[in-house]
Parts: structure tokens; C-alpha cells; sequence
């Protein structure tokens, strides 16, 4: 008897299997990461961190394709609003906020164009899908992690945004995760999909870099300069320690420790985030390295493990100060993915 692939909307008896599927593309990007499926859940309901855009939605539909009770895909889709109040580049458009899937096994498992566009034709008569009615059916070999399910994921999505009558189709990987956005070079099957769906790579690239704790210069450094002291604020994006000497601030730097909220996530990886720094350009060129260890110090208090930053490959002066410090690259991630069918 032949299997099959079966795309449809998520359903809460879901939730167990997506989230698994989610954390196992988290976890190939950052080290230990992982999140609960409250979170997951959570997530799909709405994005309160994004506090300027998420209000901005007007439907969600998350869907997934299932191969004998086993989920392998999903994706979650945005139809923002069209109007005054929403930002210019969201206006009316629909996104697929993000998408995932098992890698193929087999190259010959790997749907072609033709494959695509017969996942697409059942759905209604439109050829838009009714996610929330009909199920799509596409037989199948046992399934065994080939990308069929990708290429049916991907038609029912487009076919979802189709039937929005959105004037943009645009295209992400921003998982529920700290550090995972974009598609990393980690998830050559995600790239794959989306280009083969007609999806391409519009936006700009970003590097990820990692500091596990230990390689951050030693808190018991001698300060630089006689006089320099470290001061704790809360900052805009965190918890800040500025370089003083005397009244003058010569540096800060900025941590986010509260990415691995326990209620959030569902193991401890213990990581924060180094969300902004600046030093004086006549700053003496031991200070940045000084204020990382007093950053370290903190960050052990917090009990943190490593520490997450971000720059763009042309910001060549930040990345070298950052690998001087113990930091190193972790991945490099495409940001900004726009339907463009040939």
C-alpha cells in the first residue's frame, strides 16, 4: 500500500512533534539551544518581543505535512495589514515567517518543478488552498527524509498567500530562538526549498559569533589606564557597563541575559546576548578587551555559558576587535527572501 504526505493546519496534538522538528534546526546553529513548546506554541499565537511589527498582523496560519502521524514540515505564515498604521514595507504583504523540514536523504527524492506545481493543483479550483477544509494529498515512496514534503509544504504556502491577494510574498527563518533568523548556512535544505519554490535571496547577510565564557579576556585583568572604573546601568538593550575615568565615559558594552527565560525554554544553554558596544576611538586599545572581562564577570554571576553577538561582513573593524577577544564565527545567515518566479 502506497504512504503519503498529507499537508493540513496545525493542530494542538501537534505540538509535541513540530517542536521537536523546530529544536532540531535550532540546535544545528547555536550551540545547547533549544526551546519549550510553550514557547513554540506561544510563538504561533503571537511575538510579543516583536513589539513594533506583531501588532501589525492580521492572520497567522501555521501548517504542516504529515507522514503517518509524523510531522516533517511546517511552516508559519503573516498576512500583515493593509493600512496607515502598518510600517511601508510591511503593508499588505505575506510572510512566511518561517519554514521547516528533515533533509532529504536521497538526491533522487528532491521534487522538481513539475512535483511542485502538481502538490500545488490540489487545492481548490482557484488554485488557492482552503487550509482549513480540504486536505492535500501527494502519494509518496516510505518516507525517509526526502524533501517531497518541502515541495508540498512550500506549494500550500504559496498557495496560502495567493489567496490573501497580498501585493509582496516575502520569506524568513526567524525560529522562537535567540541568534536563529534569516536561513543560516547550516540549513542548505531550507535555501534549497525556497529557491525551488521561486523564493530569492533579496536582503543582506549577517555573521553570527560565539563566545563560550571561558575564552573571554580574564575580569581579573589590570585596568588600562590608573583610575578606569567599570559601572553597571541598565541600558537600552540590557544591563550596561560603562568605562569611567573620572566623569568621563570612555566605552560601554551592553548584555541581554534574558533570553533563556526558564518558563520559555526547554533546556538551560545559558546564553546572553552582547547587544551593542562602543568605545571612543582614541580609547586606549586594551579598554574593550578590559570592559569584556568585567562583561565576563557579570555574565558568571548570571550564570551564563556563552555569549552571542552580531555583525554584517562589512563592519570588518567590529569583527576583528570581537574575534581579538574570544569570540568566533558561528555561521552566516540570509536575511530578506522575496517570491520572484521566473
Amino acid at each position: 500500500m502506497p504512504s503519503s504526505l498529507t499537508v493540513r493546519t496545525f493542530r494542538r496534538e501537534d505540538r509535541d512533534q513540530l517542536t521537536d522538528l523546530v529544536n532540531s534546526h535550532v540546535a544545528a546553529v547555536v550551540p545547547g539551544a533549544g526551546v519549550s513548546v510553550n514557547t513554540v506554541i506561544s510563538s504561533l499565537e503571537r511575538r510579543p518581543d516583536e513589539y513594533v511589527t506583531d501588532p501589525w498582523v492580521a492572520e497567522r496560519v501555521t501548517l504542516v505535512v504529515e507522514h503517518h502521524r509524523r510531522i516533517v514540515a511546517a511552516a508559519h505564515l503573516l498576512r500583515y495589514r493593509d493600512d496607515s498604521e502598518v510600517g511601508a514595507d510591511y503593508r499588505d504583504t505575506g510572510h512566511l515567517a518561517w519554514s521547516v523540514h528533515l533533509p532529504t536523504t536521497d538526491p533522487a527524492d528532491t521534487p522538481d518543478a513539475h512535483t511542485v506545481s502538481a502538490a500545488a493543483a490540489a487545492t481548490d479550483g482557484a488554485g488557492s488552498p482552503d487550509a482549513h477544509s480540504t486536505d492535500a494529498v501527494m502519494d509518496s515512496p516510505p518516507y525517509d527524509g526526502s524533501d517531497r514534503a518541502a515541495g508540498l509544504l512550500m506549494s500550500a504556502s504559496l498557495a496560502q498567500l495567493d489567496r490573501w491577494r497580498v501585493r509582496a510574498r516575502l520569506a524568513d527563518g526567524q525560529l522562537p530562538a535567540p541568534g536563529v533568523y534569516g536561513v543560516p548556512e547550516q540549513w542548505p535544505h531550507i535555501r534549497a526549498a525556497l529557491e525551488r519554490a521561486g523564493f530569492v535571496h533579496t536582503g543582506g547577510t549577517e555573521i553570527l559569533l560565539l563566545a563560550p565564557l571561558h575564552d573571554l579576556p580574564d575580569p581579573g585583568r589590570a585596568a588600562p589606564l590608573p583610575g578606569l572604573t567599570a559601572h553597571r546601568t541598565l541600558g537600552a538593550h540590557g544591563t550596561r557597563l560603562t568605562a569611567r575615568l573620572g566623569s568621563d565615559e570612555l566605552g560601554y558594552v551592553e548584555l541581554d541575559t534574558t533570553l533563556d527565560r526558564p518558563e520559555r525554554h526547554a533546556r538551560s544553554g545559558r546564553t546572553a546576548d552582547l547587544a551593542d558596544f562602543d568605545v571612543r576611538e582614541d580609547a586606549h586599545p586594551e579598554l574593550f578587551p578590559w570592559l569584556l572581562g568585567r562583561a565576563r564577570a557579570w555574565l558568571a554571576l548570571c550564570g551564563t555559558d556563552q555569549l552571542l553577538t552580531y555583525v554584517t561582513p562589512d563592519e570588518t573593524d567590529d569583527l576583528a576587535a570581537l574575534t581579538a577577544v574570544g569570540f568566533h564565527e558561528l555561521t552566516r545567515t540570509a536575511r530578506g527572501w522575496e517570491h520572484r518566479p521566473s
